[in-house]
């Protein structure tokens, strides 16, 4: 008699034992972090040349991508459009990230350095500034990196500096949230 009662309840919790893990399994996959994008429009470069727009636009785009990269709850959108960094419209960047999906947006300005008498004459060192403001157009933080005083780069291309000063300007950034997010 013992027997015909210890089978059916050792299925019964094999039917249960499968039945919550694949319960746990489902809720562990729920838990997943959103992928959140984020909206970078086109550097503001300075000095306002049409040569080296560009070429600083690739720079910063592909140091920006292969940072984004790195983290996989975040996704980079790129538009191809110019707002002033000192001026920006706060309706224009809502809108921005409306009609994109975006929970941030980043208005960028890289400066040249200009070196020599010459009017065209630039050094290869850049500071790269950045504004994160969320998808309601509210002002978040504000960060830049100067690859002179940085790392002291004399030498090296400018397309380097970019990446390089992108790259720490992003780092400050994710820094500097960090730290708001303990408060």
């Amino acid at each position: 008699m013992k027997k015909i009662y210890i089978l059916p309840l050792t299925l019964l919790t094999a039917l249960l034992l499968v039945s919550c893990s694949a319960a746990m399994q489902s809720q562990a996959a729920n838990k997943e972090p959103k992928i959140q994008s984020i909206l970078y429009f086109n550097p503001e470069v300075f000095p306002d040349i049409e040569e080296i727009k560009e070429p600083t636009y690739s720079a910063f785009y592909g140091a920006v991508s292969e940072k984004i990269s790195l983290h996989r709850n975040f996704k980079m959108l790129r538009v191809d459009s110019h707002l002033s960094y000192e001026e920006h419209d706060t309706a224009v960047i809502k809108e921005f990230c409306h009609n994109n999906n975006a929970q941030f947006a980043v208005i960028p300005k890289v400066k040249y350095f200009k070196v020599g008498i010459g009017k065209y004459v630039f050094s290869n060192q850049v500071i790269v500034s950045m504004k994160l403001f969320d998808a309601a157009g509210n002002f978040l933080a504000e960060t830049d990196y100067d690859t002179y005083k940085k790392n002291a780069r004399i030498l090296g291309s400018a397309e380097n500096s970019i990446k390089i000063g992108t790259t720490g300007a992003m780092k400050n950034m994710e820094k500097m949230l960090h730290n708001l997010s303990k408060i």
